[in-house]
């Protein structure tokens, strides 16, 4: 990518420009659905208990300002992401929604999840999504792995060979229930491996200030894969640094005039052309903020000091 490209303004009606994602041209500006049910108090939701409203203006707000790529799972909200999608998106026409599976609900543990790795349990999480979404068909479904960090860590049977995984996600690609397949936590050796089963896109944590990542990331750039980064702002785990805490970032938001949120995100824009964002909040000033990230230019300074950049963490992630 040209200098010209990685620093231009991108169209408001494509938010960071376009990317590729599981053979589709989106906006490298999505929405990641996970705190759409989150209890924030200073969101646009109604929390009264009634049907959500206010979700569902969020995600309509979201399309009509560009966005085409929606991160979501069954087990979000135990169900009630996917509903909400539904209700405001289907039949999602000109929408991808991608899903993941791997895991399921257990209210009894530390995040409410438990590992669902075996194939007969990937197969019902696939059927899950079709129900709760509502469509016969997933345009992008991730596999998320155990391999590495953060989250749950796969023991005893739930150990299973990513062979043996992906065989029951190629038949439901056969099939067409499932249009591509993506991974989730999973190191570059296992990107590598897994690329002759046809891999569009990989969903790992990773962050301006979390990079130990890089060498899967390179492993997608060279195999043409989507980098879908989850925790763009880092600081969702204990110990983790947040890019917000970094004095760097908010000299560099303060000088541009923009938050820094804004840097963090802009600064993935920058680093890999393969990256898309799937930031997600339940606050429609928040979503539009987000979508102007693409317009956020980061001079040849900023971006020395971002790329060089040693988190500090804080006493309070400790």
């Amino acid at each position: 990518m040209s200098e010209s490209q990685q620093h231009s303004p991108s169209s408001p009606a494509v938010p960071g420009g376009t990317g590729s994602l599981a053979g589709h041209r989106v906006a490298r500006i999505g929405y990641g659905a996970m705190r759409l049910v989150a209890d924030d108090r200073s969101s646009d939701l109604d929390w009264s208990g009634q049907p959500d409203e206010g979700a569902v203006r969020l995600l309509r707000r979201a399309v009509e300002l560009g966005v085409d790529h929606i991160d979501t799972a069954d087990f979000y909200g135990g169900g009630r992401v996917n509903q909400l999608i539904r209700t405001a998106l289907a039949p999602y026409d000109d929408v991808v929604v991608a899903t993941k599976i791997g895991a399921r609900l257990d209210p009894g543990s530390p995040i409410g999840l438990a590992t669902a790795q075996k194939p007969e349990e990937l197969r019902q999480s696939v059927e899950d999504n079709l129900r709760s979404l509502g469509t016969d068909h997933l345009s992008l479904v991730y596999l998320r792995r155990t391999d590495i960090p953060p989250g749950i860590i796969a023991e005893g049977d739930q150990l299973v060979p990513v062979d043996d995984q992906l065989a029951e996600l190629i038949s439901l690609r056969d099939a067409g229930t499932v249009g591509a397949i993506g991974l989730g936590n999973v190191t570059a050796e296992t990107i590598r491996h897994a690329a002759p089963a046809g891999i569009a896109a990989v969903q790992n944590a990773y962050s301006l200030v979390a990079r130990d990542d890089e060498p899967a990331l390179a492993a997608c750039q060279e195999l043409d894969i989507a980098w879908v980064p989850y925790f763009p702002l880092g600081g969702s785990w204990p110990g983790h640094p947040k890019v917000s805490d970094q004095p760097a970032v908010q000299e560099i938001a303060t000088r541009l005039g923009v938050t820094t949120s804004a840097v963090g995100l802009a600064w993935l824009l920058v680093h890999a052309p393969n990256i898309l964002l799937i930031s997600g909040t339940s606050n429609i000033e928040h979503l539009e903020a987000n979508l102007r990230v693409g317009s956020v230019q980061l001079d040849q300074a900023a971006l020395a000091v971002l790329d060089e950049l040693v988190p500090i963490v804080t006493d309070q992630a400790r």
